[in-house]
């Protein structure tokens, strides 16, 4: 939440874009990526990488020299996380590395002393493994006539025994295993927010449900001819002329069916209060294209065709859409982005469905 507030900070602030860049320069000064120790890139680098690019890619050649660490770290972020076509990538300029030499073979008298040393280790552990066997308890020998004793037959017999166990213990672990991935992966995708396709649209009329006093009905037109009548629970907020020629953002691969005998195939997604008084459809920033696809970094899957009711993939994913505390619409924190920038909403901090 930390990196949350600084990429709302960092986007709602004009001016300070440079003392935020240099907090985040001195915090990476000692980092490979902002959360953890280790080198992966986490949820909140995506999402400070996408705020921060636009701004950095602007920035003179002798601003960049003071901000090192964050452009060493946007490169190591941009050669390892795909962002498609979203993101142009920064270039950065790096220096040559040169390889130190290596180091000198060692000389003869060194290497003799070395296989010296070798064979006396080898002698001592000859001597160590004999005095150990001659240790060995009483049922472990044999007798005359290599005839094996009742105890050592049971000592074997036991051994094979346990042996057989732990193999069978062993393979019923890795089959454990292998289900495991399979599961969470499958649980992963059905929380993707790249599985819905979610577009821009223009509603060209609205006009309110023949038969629903809480419903309208809108005519959503997606570019190319592609129109979508849609129907939204919107008539407590909003009437049919604040819709009409307002721009909208809507799922368009939910499987289409009737609302009082109306049939609808979208869902125009609306940022709400708390206490759902005030409900508002998101709204795309001017310049975005009818029928683009509202795209989230860091999640570049291709959207399904028309998604499975019975999965309940939406009721997954919308606990996780909400706007921040500048009106940006977000997945867990990632911004809802167009061509023309990010969706928003006058409601903030709140939900989005």
């Amino acid at each position: 939440m930390k990196w949350v507030k600084f990429s709302s900070d960092f986007a709602g602030s004009d001016g300070k874009q440079h003392a935020l860049l240099d907090n985040l320069n001195q915090d990476l000064s000692q980092k490979s990526v902002l959360l953890g120790d280790g080198l992966k890139p986490s949820v909140a680098d995506i999402v400070v990488f996408a705020t921060v690019q636009a701004f950095v890619s602007r920035v003179s050649d002798g601003d960049a020299q003071k901000f090192l660490h964050v452009l060493r770290w946007m490169d190591y972020i941009q050669n390892t996380v795909d962002f498609g076509s979203t993101l142009q990538k920064i270039n950065v300029a790096k220096s040559a590395f040169d390889p130190p030499s290596p180091p000198k073979k060692a000389e003869k008298g060194d290497t003799e002393s070395s296989s010296k040393k070798a064979a006396s280790g080898q002698k001592v552990a000859d001597k160590t493994n004999a005095s150990a066997d001659s240790k060995k308890p009483v049922g472990e020998a044999k007798a005359p006539g290599n005839k094996e004793t009742p105890a050592a037959k049971d000592n074997k017999t036991s051994g094979e025994k346990k042996k057989t166990q732990d193999k069978s213990a062993g393979k019923t672990s890795e089959k454990a295993s292998e289900k495991v991935p399979e599961k969470t992966a499958d649980k992963d995708s059905e929380c993707n927010i790249s599985i819905l396709n979610i577009q821009v649209g223009l509603i060209r009329k609205a006009w309110k449900h023949p038969s629903a006093d809480s419903l309208l009905v809108e005519e959503i037109d997606l570019g190319d001819g592609n129109v979508r009548q849609v129907v939204s629970g919107l008539a407590k907020y909003c009437s049919p002329d604040d819709l009409t020629n307002r721009h909208v953002v809507l799922i368009t691969n939910v499987k289409p069916g009737k609302l009082r005998d109306v049939m609808s195939a979208g869902l125009v997604l609306c940022a709400s209060t708390e206490d759902h008084t005030a409900v508002e459809p998101l709204l795309p920033p001017e310049g975005a294209k009818i029928g683009e696809r509202v795209s989230f970094a860091g999640f570049d899957g291709k959207p399904e065709d028309v998604l499975n009711p019975k999965k309940k993939q939406l009721d997954k994913i919308t606990p996780h859409l909400r706007t921040d505390e500048n009106g940006i619409a977000t997945f867990k924190g990632i911004p809802f982005t167009t061509s023309a920038g990010p969706c928003r909403s006058s409601i903030r901090n709140g939900n989005v469905k």
